[in-house]
């Protein structure tokens, strides 16, 4: 079964830390571009950060070197560890997944991140 299964969200007080995690299953995971999104209420889906089979990244400018992607390619998960946590991060993560070679893209079901004192 095809599937992307997110963990780890939660409520954490300001400046707080955080670590998603990204469990793959029935992919070949260690070609795909992963990538983490978000989406707060009434926004549009963001990019927050993208690995790639390579091991190279690139995060959303908002991220400003707070965040942290990377993957465990013999455990078919991927991570973002987001530390220096502000309210204006409060939002469902997404999980997701691109198959480089045909573009299908999969989506996990989202884990809810919530910044608050």
């Amino acid at each position: 079964q095809v599937q992307l299964v997110e963990s780890g969200g939660g409520l954490v007080q300001p400046g707080g830390s955080l670590r998603l995690s990204c469990a793959a299953s029935g992919i070949t995971f260690r070609i795909y571009r992963m990538g983490w999104y978000r989406q707060a209420p009434g926004n549009q889906r963001e990019l927050v950060a993208t690995i790639f089979s390579s091991g190279s990244t690139n995060y959303g400018d908002f991220v400003k070197g707070r965040f942290t992607i990377s993957r465990d390619n013999a455990k078919s998960t991927a991570y973002l560890q987001m530390n220096s946590l502000k309210p204006e991060d409060t939002a469902v993560y997404y999980c997701n997944a691109v198959d480089p070679l045909s573009q299908r893209q999969l989506w996990g079901q989202g884990t809810q991140v919530t910044v608050s004192s």
